[in-house]
């Protein structure tokens, strides 16, 4: 293996490759090779995905001076050198799935940088340097320990794309609402119980995803007229060998998703009992909507049957029906079939079983 990869840099080197692939590898150490005598002065794309590199190596500039993208997905780096703010031409650095902790303040000398990826790392910070990256157009930081974003964010007048979902975010920093051109903004899966009055301002930003704050009870009414999406939630859940929770009501029978039972403890955040449980049945008899009596001997609310026949909306991604979950909380409009659905204490009539004891510390978990 070790000649074989020494063979593909020394061919790159003599023919002065612009692209060198080295993913899957086994690498626990940066290649010698690509450090020898000059280095490769003229590649300007290394990929070295799902490796085992633990560092990078301080004269990397030196060695790679002309590198414009670099892709270190999937490896087990904990810092990045501060010789990484010497790539002055890199524009893009992905860095997602590594063990990073820190982020050196260097990484605000990368100029020219335009995609920055550091999703599902162990960050609890960004330097405020971040906000130097003025070309910089797409920040994932998605699935990190970020309790907050830097104040300088704001700075980056370019950014398009910024992914915070499941962080530990308390709340959104009224600057970020000052980016000019950012179009889509997603902070799913964080602690948010308010986001700035004035976010959404901005006629660039048309997508927002801040599903699974349980905190957040409302939007600023500059969203009112955004596309406020779900982040995937239609993506099936896989399990292996998984025996369905179900509820009965006659001879009806209704597996509950698979989401259900992936809960382990309450801290593992699915949707709501209610509308998973709305979505299986939608899925089960979405073919028999021309009769609503249909479903009678569910004995589900007039409103909850309602909502069946017509779900409240889709979701932009997945297009997957939602009915109490994004629009009712998020918007508790009055007088439609939505209203009260989230209540504590609401209460089917009849053997429905959506709040049987076999499930209710399921639920109550959720709430």
């Amino acid at each position: 293996m070790a000649s074989e990869l020494c063979k593909t840099i020394s061919v790159a080197r003599l023919e002065k490759h612009k692209n060198l692939f080295l993913n899957y590898r086994n690498l626990h150490h940066f290649p010698l090779e690509l450090l020898k005598d000059e280095g490769l002065q003229h590649l300007e794309r290394l990929y070295m995905k799902r490796n085992s590199l633990t560092t990078l190596p301080e004269n990397l500039a030196q060695k790679l001076p002309n590198l414009v993208e670099l892709y270190l997905h999937s490896n087990n780096i904990v810092v990045v050198p501060e010789a990484i703010g010497s790539l002055v031409k890199l524009q893009c650095l992905d860095l997602s799935d590594n063990a990073l902790e820190i982020v050196c303040p260097e990484i605000g000398r990368l100029r020219a940088l335009r995609h920055l990826r550091l999703a599902n790392n162990q960050l609890q910070f960004l330097p405020p340097e971040v906000g130097d990256l003025k070309e910089l157009q797409t920040l994932d930081i998605s699935t990190n320990r970020l309790l907050a974003l830097p104040e300088r964010l704001h700075l980056c007048l370019s950014l398009q794309y910024l992914t915070v979902d499941r962080n530990r975010l308390w709340c959104v920093p009224r600057h970020l609402c000052q980016l000019p051109s950012l179009n889509e903004l997603s902070m799913a899966g964080n602690r948010l119980a308010s986001l700035p009055v004035d976010l959404g301002r901005s006629r660039e930003l048309q997508y927002v995803y801040v599903d699974n704050n349980v905190n957040l009870k409302g939007l600023p009414s500059y969203l009112y007229n955004k596309v406020i999406g779900c982040n995937g939630c239609g993506i099936p859940i896989q399990l292996s060998e998984v025996r369905l929770l179900t509820f009965s009501s006659g001879e009806l029978t209704v597996f509950l998703p698979a989401e259900v039972k992936a809960i382990g403890t309450e801290k593992d955040h699915v949707l709501p009992l209610q509308e998973l449980t709305m979505r299986s049945l939608h899925r089960t008899y979405h073919g028999l909507w021309k009769d609503l009596n249909f479903l009678s001997p569910i004995s589900l609310p007039k409103s909850l049957l309602e909502l069946l026949h017509c779900p409240l909306g889709h979701c932009h991604r997945c297009s997957e029906p939602m009915f109490t979950f994004v629009y009712p909380k998020l918007f508790p409009l009055r007088e439609t079939p939505m209203a009260g659905l989230h209540q504590r204490g609401v209460s089917t009539t009849g053997g429905t079983g959506l709040k049987s004891c076999s499930i209710r510390k399921v639920e109550n978990s959720m709430d």
